[in-house]
C-alpha cells in the first residue's frame, strides 16, 4: 500500500520528524528501517507520534521485559509481523528466553505474573478495558504509573501495528539479527 519514502523525497522536514527517535547521523532512508521510512511520508504526523512511541520504548516506567512482553502480545494479537520481528529479537537481546517470547504468541506463560501481563493485553484487545481482577493482579508487582504505562504501551503499539499492517510495511531482510542492528547503527 505504502512504500518507504524514496531517498529523493527526504528533506529537512522529514529529518526533523525523526528527531525524537533517531540521532542526526542516522536520519537517512538506509539507516532507519522500513517502518520509519514509511511513516515519514507524513512528517507532521510522524513528528507528533514518534515522541510518544519513543517514550513508550525508552522512558516508560515498565520494566523492559514486561514492556517487551506487552509489545509482543500486542503484535501477535494484531498479526503485525513487522513488530513481532523486531521486538522478538529485542526481547531476546534483553535476556528473555525463547520460551518467554513464545509465550507471548501462545498466550500461555509459565510465570504467573507474565501470564497476568498476557491476560491484561488480551482483555484490552478484546474488551477495551481491564477487569478489576487483572488490574489488582498487575498491582501486585506494578504501581499505578506502571499500570498506566502498560495500558498506553498496548495502545501505542496497537496504533503502530494497525498502521504497519495497513501500509503493508515489510520486515527488512535480516531483521532480528545482531548483524542487522549493527548495520543500522553505523
Amino acid at each position: 500500500m505504502l512504500t518507504p519514502l524514496p531517498a529523493e523525497g527526504w528533506d529537512d522536514q522529514v529529518r526533523e520528524a525523526l528527531a525524537s527517535t533517531v540521532p542526526p547521523e542516522r536520519r537517512h532512508p538506509d539507516k532507519v528501517g522500513n517502518a520509519l521510512s514509511t511513516l515519514v511520508r507524513h512528517p507532521v504526523l510522524a513528528g507528533a507520534f514518534l515522541p510518544f512511541n519513543t517514550y513508550l520504548q525508552l522512558s516508560s516506567t515498565l520494566p523492559e521485559r514486561i514492556r517487551e512482553l506487552v509489545i509482543l502480545r500486542t503484535a501477535f494479537r494484531l498479526g503485525c509481523t513487522y513488530e513481532w520481528g523486531h521486538h522478538s529479537a529485542l526481547a531476546r537481546r534483553i535476556g528473555m528466553t525463547e520460551a518467554e517470547v513464545e509465550a507471548a504468541g501462545t498466550g500461555c506463560a509459565a510465570d504467573e505474573f507474565d501470564q497476568t501481563v498476557i491476560d491484561a493485553v488480551d482483555e484490552l484487545h478484546t474488551g477495551s478495558r481491564l477487569s478489576a481482577r487483572v488490574w489488582e493482579r498487575l498491582g501486585e508487582q506494578l504501581d499505578d504509573q506502571q499500570r498506566m504505562d502498560l495500558m498506553f504501551t498496548f495502545g501505542g503499539y496497537s496504533t503502530l501495528a494497525l498502521a504497519l499492517n495497513t501500509f503493508d510495511v515489510q520486515l527488512e531482510d535480516g531483521a532480528g539479527t545482531d548483524e542487522f542492528y549493527a548495520s543500522m547503527a553505523t
